[in-house]
């Protein structure tokens, strides 16, 4: 993988080459950011160019063999971590490893560097579980490292989201930092940097990957999936600086069409007062993995904060799809200064309560309750 297929970037792209270039690279890097940025494809495009760098000795064969094996993402010196979940096949004993997954895995990456962790779940079988790195896990990178490289360049190891770490693997990962294992680099990949240890944050040289700039992805668009100017702007806006996020509102049968249907049909219940088709409504959400919940509860406080914002007639305040933007036309009066705060707070808490793993039937039907009261506040 190299960095042309990263969109945008140049900023941090240029940063990690002059590391390298200058003799002044770390042992352990963090690319910090919001999801679908970047980070992994430009963490998997410089640990490719760290193992290509030439070397005393090598023949234009073995360039020419590391390029494939990079190219293909097979390479016996880069080594990927990443949350895996336990299988039932697994034994009761067996602590999960990227291992396990690495067939998976590697399909999906090769398919490009821009995914969500839901996206990986699927990938993994996953039902309703959370996926973790465990200490196994750690133990698996002592093994691998300590061993020397295959062609006597850099060692590279990719840790995506370490933030999932268990506190045992963490505190394992923290001493194979401090000691590093000779001519081997670290790239961690962080979408939450608060939720690892702090001995580790220090450990770590941080770079801040920023969201893309709203005319990157407009142009992307156009020139990479030849999308017409129009459709690629408002994606663009939508996209809030994630390249994943146009590439799911360009699929024609998205995760948010779903969350906008569930969000309509609560909306009109809540007029109606229709108590009975709140239960079920509230079960339909229960069924969902927590993780796809959260999404759920983050996608309605989007279409609160843009349902609000639409009152006041500026068309640039606003980021919504065409289908958001019809409900809207409507529902905006709906929501104003009097209940726009106190349902922002009830949906913060639905979403803390849904981390803490509360029973999600009773955190859905409590939600959808209370809406009836915010709907008529004026």
């Amino acid at each position: 993988m190299s960095f042309d297929e990263i969109i945008g970037q140049d900023e941090s792209k240029q940063r990690l080459l002059d590391m390298a270039e200058n003799n002044r690279l770390p042992h352990a890097i963090m690319l910090c950011g919001p999801q679908g940025v970047g980070k992994l494809g430009l963490a998997i495009a410089f640990g490719c160019n760290l193992i290509s760098m030439p070397r005393p000795g090598q023949s234009e064969q073995q360039a020419k063999g590391t390029a494939t094996m990079l190219a293909k993402l097979e390479h016996p010196d880069l080594h990927f971590t990443f949350p895996t979940i336990k299988l039932p096949s697994m034994g009761t004993t067996h602590k999960p490893v990227s291992d396990d997954f690495a067939r998976e895995w590697h399909s999906l990456v090769m398919e490009g560097p821009y995914f969500s962790i839901d996206q990986w779940l699927a990938a993994m079988g996953a039902l309703n579980q959370q996926a973790i790195i465990t200490a196994g896990e750690s133990d698996e990178l002592v093994r691998k490292l300590t061993l020397k490289s295959s062609q006597g360049g850099y060692k590279v190891s990719i840790i995506w989201l370490p933030e999932r770490m268990n506190d045992e693997c963490a505190n394992k990962l923290l001493k194979l930092i401090e000691e590093p294992p000779s001519q081997t680099v670290f790239i961690m990949v962080c979408e939450e940097p608060d939720r690892l240890l702090e001995t580790i944050r220090s450990r770590v040289q941080r770079i801040d990957v920023k969201r893309l700039d709203t005319t990157v992805i407009e142009q992307a668009l156009v020139e990479r999936r030849a999308v017409d100017s129009d459709m690629a702007h408002r994606v663009a806006r939508i996209a809030n600086g994630s390249w994943l996020k146009a590439l799911l509102a360009l699929q024609a049968d998205t995760e948010n069409s779903q969350f906008l249907d569930l969000f309509i049909l609560l909306m009109r219940q809540a007029y109606r007062r229709d108590v009975k088709g709140m239960k079920g409504w509230s079960e339909t959400l229960a069924a969902l993995g927590r993780e796809k919940q959260k999404r759920f509860l983050t996608y309605f406080l989007h279409m609160v904060r843009e349902s609000f914002m639409y009152n006041f007639k500026q068309p640039e305040l606003c980021y919504m799809s065409q289908a958001e933007e019809q409900f809207a036309k409507n529902f905006s009066p709906f929501i104003n200064e009097a209940n726009i705060l106190p349902i922002t707070d009830m949906l913060n808490l639905a979403i803390r309560d849904i981390g803490q793993n509360a029973n999600a039937k009773i955190v859905f039907f409590h939600l959808s309750l209370q809406m009836i009261v915010l709907l008529l506040q004026k």
